[in-house]
């Protein structure tokens, strides 16, 4: 079961269970900013009227074919 849960989707995408975690990690982060630009473009159109777009385009390009 600790197998399953901790290891086999890291070793799916050949990660170490600690690079996996860095990995997430930084993408969890990246995120986060994305979502509070776009919450400050909802309320102020004229800023970071491109950013959270770049930021998940950029996210999608990491992620794509892994674990494939």
């Amino acid at each position: 079961m600790w197998t399953k849960l901790f290891l086999n989707h890291p070793r799916a995408v050949e990660e170490s269970y600690g690079e996996h975690a860095i990995f997430a990690g930084r993408f969890a982060a990246q995120l986060f900013f994305a979502a509070v630009c776009a919450l400050i473009h909802a309320l102020i159109p004229g800023v970071f009227e491109k950013t959270a777009s770049k930021i998940v385009a950029c996210l999608y390009a990491q992620t794509a074919g892994r674990g494939v």
